[in-house]
């Protein structure tokens, strides 16, 4: 149920995350190595990232899958930042497929995206609404909402995944937002790696390629990252 990466640190190129790695998005898209639920991410995508003339993080998402798009290549390739989120989507069945339904998710300086799936009755109580009627976006609304109340990003993720998770045990909850300047993931049901070089941390739900390096972060943990600080996991 969808594939997504995040890059914080020294300023990269989009690339790094979809075309470059031998198993970027855009080969996880169909052909994902360790995904548990579905087998092609086909449904959409998205990518967002920080530009320092905008106080807000530029988006890009499209309800096609990642592959058909022929503007993405170059687009990649200019959109250079020193924080990167990008997804690729598996519908859940039932769910829309559109651009609404599709992460990122943004509001203010946030960005986030969701992998896995959820009841919506067991999300609907936790926001005022959502832009879609897909559960991933009333999982986003939720989130930013606690975010606009002064949470700090993981503490806001947290609370989604844990009230969640409560009215529907099936849920699978794997979230990753950021800030600009700080990550924040949640592992609830599905994978989740890390890797830390000299110049960031690049978090991915699955390995972007074979280097030495990937952790895999333990299930039912919130991971936090910043270039300051560099990763810390918590158990959930």
């Amino acid at each position: 149920m969808c594939r997504h990466a995040a890059w914080l640190g020294a300023p990269r190129a989009l690339t790094a995350l979809i075309q470059e790695p031998p198993n970027g998005l855009l080969t996880q898209s169909y052909r994902p190595r360790r995904q548990r639920h579905g087998t092609v991410n086909a449904d959409g995508f998205g990518m967002g990232w920080y530009a320092a003339a905008r106080a807000e993080p530029v988006r890009y998402r499209r309800s096609i899958p990642i592959w058909a798009d022929a503007n993405l290549p170059a687009l990649a390739e200019i959109a250079r930042s020193a924080c990167l989120l990008a997804a690729v989507r598996c519908a859940t069945t039932g769910m829309p497929v559109e651009e609404s339904a599709t992460a990122p998710f943004t509001e203010g300086p946030w960005l986030l995206s969701h992998n896995g799936r959820v009841a919506r009755d067991a999300v609907r109580d936790l926001a005022d609404g959502a832009e879609s009627a897909c559960d991933s976006a009333w999982l986003a609304a939720a989130a930013f909402q606690r975010l606009r109340a002064g949470l700090a990003l993981g503490d806001a993720l947290s609370e989604v995944v844990v009230k969640a998770a409560a009215k529907d045990p099936s849920a699978r909850l794997n979230l990753l937002a950021c800030d600009g300047a700080a990550l924040a993931a949640t592992v609830w049901g599905d994978t989740l790696f890390h890797r830390l070089s000299e110049d960031g941390v690049l978090v991915a739900s699955e390995p972007l390629d074979d280097l030495p390096g990937w952790q895999a972060v333990p299930e039912r943990s919130l991971l936090l990252a910043t270039t300051s600080d560099g990763v810390r996991v918590q158990p959930l």
